[in-house]
């Protein structure tokens, strides 16, 4: 949801009034229902809480705290689903068809799993219970159990490029990129409940609002955004990016959920916005090929992958400004990836270089560099902190 709003009294008894005439008309038998009378009115405002949130996404666990959407991510707050999964770094190597694993206190590769052709992302299903691997020209997902680290049979799903959970844990949303569609499929048995067209090209990264209602995408090759409406899975809003030639990548919300970034590893920044407006974006330069968007564990920061020019910019959420670039020795091509449950570490891959990067989160220095399969893309740390997961390589609330 988003911040809490302050009203006034006038405002409050409007705001009540409001809501009673909304809910005078018809109940659910049909029959007819009266608003109730002024006396039961005020006597309703007087009893009302000083603080009025926005209603939620129908089935959307409630937000911890409306100031911060993050509030479910603290260091170590694991769901009791996860905590007795082993933590592993998932790596699935787009050129190899395989996903590498890696254990977080050797730094090193333990295990290496054949998947479907083309991997692209390793994706958390909403429950937690299950890492969806998006073999997108195989078009197929390859489930693996966290608990266990085995791979169970494939599901057939067309043109997976990447994989969110709409915040109520009811469907899946496969961003078809070259079939120009979203795909909303029941997620668990991933059958097909509507499919939308997109008036773009490219659909790959997704975040959704504080109360669940709608999420914004973006489109690679066409240089757009498109804002969809969760519940009527219906697009509502389209915008082309002010840059010639743009290309949008991962995006994320600020922790109040009023400011929104947009990665661009073209334009080498982050176009932000507000969402709820669909406001025209400015934008931010981070560096070359900015790519991921990642929190840290308080909320007070967001690591930005620089893809292009082998770094991560660090912008503070309290002034929306960058405060540190932290470069990797001897250059790279960091991409996707996550945060260590504890905060302390910042994964990611290396998309060009065959290899993983290990970062410290508290100075910036390059932990470890570790070698994976060929084209190493969007990673999983796992687990992470958090209640349940709206996809992507983990974002959690």
């Amino acid at each position: 949801m988003r911040p809490v709003y302050r009203v006034r009294p006038a405002a409050l008894l409007a705001a009540a009034i409001a809501l009673v005439t909304a809910t005078a008309g018809c109940g659910k038998d049909g029959t007819e229902q009266h608003a109730p009378s002024p006396a039961a009115t005020k006597a309703a405002v007087r009893s009302a809480p000083a603080k009025i949130l926005p209603q939620g996404l129908p089935g959307m666990p409630p937000v911890l705290d409306p100031k911060d959407v993050y509030a479910a991510d603290r260091p170590n707050a694991l769901s009791p689903v996860v905590k007795g999964f082993p933590s592993r770094v998932y790596v699935p190597n787009t050129n190899s068809n395989t996903v590498s694993v890696i254990d977080p206190k050797t730094y090193k590769v333990i295990e290496t799993i054949p998947v479907g052709e083309q991997p692209q992302h390793v994706v958390p299903s909403w429950d937690l219970k299950t890492l969806w691997v998006n073999n997108d020209v195989g078009n197929s997902l390859t489930p693996i159990d966290p608990a266990t680290g085995r791979a169970g049979s494939m599901v057939q799903v067309h043109d997976p490029y990447n994989l969110y959970f709409t915040p109520d844990g009811k469907y899946a949303v496969v961003m078809a990129s070259l079939d120009r569609e979203l795909v909303f499929r029941d997620a668990h048995s991933m059958k097909i409940k509507k499919t939308v067209p997109v008036p773009c090209y490219g659909v790959n990264h997704a975040d959704f609002s504080p109360d669940g209602r709608y999420f914004i995408v973006s489109c690679e090759f066409s240089a757009e955004l498109l804002k969809v409406d969760t519940a009527k899975m219906e697009i509502v809003g389209k915008q082309r990016l002010p840059f010639d030639g743009a290309m949008p990548q991962d995006v994320k919300m600020s922790p109040d959920g009023k400011t929104w970034y947009v990665a661009d590893m073209m334009a080498d920044g982050m176009w932000v916005l507000n969402g709820d407006t669909f406001s025209k974006p400015t934008l931010m330069p981070t560096g070359k090929g900015c790519h991921g968007l990642y929190v840290s564990r308080d909320s007070k920061s967001m690591y930005i992958s620089n893809r292009g020019e082998g770094s991560v910019s660090v912008l503070d959420f309290a002034t929306n400004k960058l405060v540190h670039k932290w470069e990797i020795p001897g250059g790279g091509s960091p991409d996707m990836g996550g945060v260590s449950a504890d905060g302390k570490v910042l994964w990611l891959s290396g998309r060009y270089n065959a290899e993983v990067y290990a970062i410290d989160t508290t100075d910036g220095h390059t932990i470890a560099k570790i070698p994976v399969g060929s084209g190493p893309h969007g990673l999983a740390v796992y687990p992470q902190p958090g209640r349940y997961s709206l996809g992507h390589t983990g974002i959690f609330r």
